[in-house]
């Protein structure tokens, strides 16, 4: 057996609700844009409806974009870190080879968290104004804060279910997830058309309208209501 050059690093791990106090490994981070229609329009986009909706918008975190204790240094190469509170969505188990039917997407779903999908918007802002694909606006270091996750069965139906934002106290973000443009049988087909997907995967949902700035020394709270909430701190970079 061939010895490995340099050490491989550990999973990311992330806490799971439970008496026995279990852990969820982190493979890979999908995410989806555009999926609020109030949102798309805040940002200069058409939104989709559900009769001609099209396709989503997807793109990918790193696994190691993960902060699981709310301290969030902020980015390098960037002035303007916008946060984007989020559905995330756990899978439990492997997909079957083609493209998933609602009733087997649903069932892979293991657990729900909140999140933020931490944006560079400066350097999204510059690279789609180049034509240029924006990796570097969304898939950095702590780009991705969450939650601990809480069982699936334990969260029941996500119909009404509130995603909230508060920075210092005050409500940045707040929307219903009945407003998903693609709910999340939906976006787990979309994804199994283009993915093999896994046990260990995550699904960042989407945000609703009010993304704005954070700055050092800023705190936030996000809060899937009912469920969990996730408090955190922007640190100095």
């Amino acid at each position: 057996m061939m010895a490995d050059l340099v050490a491989a690093p550990a999973p990311v791990r992330i806490p799971v609700r439970s008496p026995g106090g279990a852990t969820f490994p982190v493979r890979r981070i999908f995410c989806v844009g555009r999926n609020f229609a109030d949102h798309a329009r805040e940002m200069g986009a058409a939104p989709a409806d559900r009769a001609a909706r099209g396709r989503p918008v997807l793109f990918c975190k790193p696994a190691d974009a993960i902060v699981t204790d709310g301290r969030v240094p902020y980015p390098r190469g960037s002035r303007e870190l916008h946060h984007e509170v989020e559905l995330v969505v756990a899978l439990g188990r492997d997909a079957p080879d083609g493209p998933l039917d609602r009733d087997t997407a649903s069932s892979m779903v293991l657990a729900y968290g909140v999140g933020l999908d931490l944006t560079r918007r400066d350097l999204q802002a510059q690279a789609k104004a180049a034509g240029m694909p924006w990796d570097t606006g969304k898939a950095f270091d702590h780009s991705a804060p969450v939650s601990e996750l809480v069982p699936a069965d334990e969260v029941g139906p996500l119909a009404g279910r509130i995603l909230r934002l508060e920075v210092n106290g005050d409500t940045r973000q707040h929307g219903s997830l009945d407003d998903l443009i693609w709910d999340v049988p939906d976006i787990l087909h979309e994804l199994s058309l283009l993915f093999a997907l896994k046990a260990g995967d995550l699904v960042f949902m989407g945000t609703p309208a009010g993304v704005a700035a954070l700055q050092p020394g800023d705190r936030f709270t996000a809060a899937l209501e009912g469920v969990v909430e996730f408090s955190g701190e922007v640190t100095a970079g």
